[in-house]
């Protein structure tokens, strides 16, 4: 990256792709149908890229695909139900499309209850471990050289993720649960996910990237908030960023030539940024890969013997 990139904040996902023509391109995008996943596929599918839009249903992803305009194969995946990753990689595989960019945008943030599922807790399956499955399911239909994978994170990932890291011996939240922990390990996970596959795919040339893409008001993320959280999102809004900076970051390193090259890096407001102390621990980072490939692997098992 030689040149200073010349967005920031108050940049929007329209500013970024100004000038550029992406005509030829595949995206894939999760979250297709709401907040910053919306804005991501609507201002990439207006500038020409192909976006197959992943949303948790087959009703939603086409609704989306009805709102964005341009070219648009709509795809049901419900993150939460790692059956339904499997179908939706096997539905993006028959499309025969190589992909120039994933952008993992869909998430869940601050379940009040314990909702436990394969073995882990809920937002940590939806953020982390889904998009895990999805991701690697596809590795091998992204381009060489050229592709590109973008992991959405948050800054809760510094600020509200446990001290020590990820609670590998409470995934599942038995010795204890607060939702903004979990929701802030959830994204860690995700932050470091980024990281150590950048480390892995480095050999095929293609990108791998997270970013936290602000404080967005109106994204229907915090919908599973109860009082007064909600009443506290409602006055702080005002000085939140809109949907479209939001999302800014993302189409950035998803299609962005400012950004050629560059790999396991963390960013905001479309810039490098500093992330967690934690990404520069490479043994957390193997460690939640081999954990994450065990709680596939137990649902498959699981699901074979049913």
């Amino acid at each position: 990256m030689n040149n200073p990139i010349p967005f920031g904040r108050r940049s929007t996902a329209d500013d970024v792709l100004a000038d550029l023509h992406l005509s030829g391109r595949t995206i894939l995008v999760t979250g297709c149908n709401a907040g910053i996943g919306f804005e991501t596929f609507r201002a990439l599918a207006q500038r020409g890229a192909h976006v197959i839009a992943l949303a948790r249903t087959l009703d939603a992803a086409r609704e989306a695909c009805h709102r964005a305009g341009g070219s648009s194969t709509p795809i049901a995946c419900d993150l939460a139900n790692l059956d339904s990753v499997g179908v939706a990689i096997k539905n993006v595989r028959q499309l025969g499309r190589p992909l120039d960019a994933i952008v993992a945008s869909a998430g869940v943030m601050g379940t009040k209850e314990l909702q436990v599922r394969d073995g882990v807790e809920l937002q940590f399956l939806v953020n982390h471990v889904g998009h895990f499955a999805l991701v690697n399911g596809l590795i091998d239909q992204i381009r060489n050289q050229t592709g590109r994978i973008v992991v959405v994170s948050s800054s809760s990932s510094i600020q509200q993720a446990p001290k020590q890291g990820i609670l590998f011996d409470n995934l599942d939240g038995h010795r204890f649960y607060k939702p903004f922990v979990f929701y802030g390990q959830s994204k860690l996970a995700g932050a470091l996910f980024a990281k150590e596959l950048s480390r892995r795919l480095a050999p095929r040339g293609i990108v791998v990237n997270s970013l936290h893409p602000g404080a967005v008001g109106g994204t229907g993320l915090n919908r599973r908030l109860g009082f007064p959280f909600t009443a506290i999102l409602a006055a702080a809004r005002h000085f939140m960023k809109s949907v479209p900076q939001g999302a800014a970051t993302s189409v950035l390193l998803a299609a962005s030539p400012l950004v050629e090259g560059v790999t396991g890096e963390y960013w905001a407001d479309c810039q490098i940024s500093k992330g967690s102390p934690f990404l520069s621990d490479r043994s957390m980072a193997e460690r939640l890969w081999d954990a994450t490939e065990a709680i596939i692997a137990q649902h498959a098992t699981s699901r074979r013997a049913a």
